[in-house]
């Protein structure tokens, strides 16, 4: 199992939780640029635009486009399923206080019940939908925008939702160089294993 992070977590998803006189705050910690990636010994794997720890057990649900690209990666562990993706953003940073607020206007709109909570990163987005319930968390980087998803059955909701924090505390995220328009999905990379399963598996399908 990678490590809990940095982040004072142990109180409930939520709440306020007051520092002691000696600890520095607020709380250090992920997720990080690839600039300021630390050599901690944590296992995690490489999507190109995103270095995520994985929990023990997790599974890896990869979603490919019809035309090719990868479309999203998730990670399905006992107590839900997590999404983190990368988007470009702006040098001036803040784009989740829009992105967030856009999110829940649709996510209202869909029929879902939505509630903003003040988290570590920002404003988070807990919403109750007929499917699964859900936490959106939004951290914004150097030009990079880092968005985690935990779903799952609402009596798992609470633990889903501190492996989600655990997972953004470790992520590395990799923006480049290249010039992008705000909002757009930085490229994931599969590597080459977890590739050639895949195409397998697509290979199987057509035949079969």
């Amino acid at each position: 199992m990678f490590g809990w992070g940095r982040r004072r977590r142990d109180a409930e998803p939520g709440a306020v939780d007051e520092p002691d006189a000696a600890d520095e705050y607020p709380p250090q910690g992920g997720p990080y640029d690839a600039t300021e990636a630390p050599d901690d010994g944590v296992e995690r794997l490489d999507l190109g635009s995103v270095r995520l720890p994985v929990p023990e057990g997790g599974q890896l649900q990869v979603e490919v486009d019809p035309a090719g690209p990868v479309r999203a990666v998730h990670l399905v562990t006992q107590v839900g399923r997590l999404t983190v993706s990368a988007f470009a953003a702006p040098r001036s940073g803040d784009l989740w206080p829009e992105v967030s607020e856009e999110l829940a206007e649709q996510l209202r709109a869909d029929g879902a019940r939505v509630i903003a909570e003040e988290g570590d990163w920002g404003v988070e987005l807990v919403a109750d939908s007929p499917k699964a319930a859900l936490r959106f968390v939004g951290v914004d980087g150097p030009r990079w925008l880092l968005r985690g998803v935990a779903a799952g059955p609402a009596e798992h909701a609470e633990a889903c939702t501190k492996l989600l924090y655990a997972v953004l505390d470790e992520t590395v995220v990799v923006r480049g160089e290249e010039p992008l328009p705000v909002r757009t999905p930085l490229p994931i990379e599969l590597p080459e294993p977890i590739l050639r399963h895949i195409q397998q598996a697509q290979t199987n399908g057509q035949a079969g």
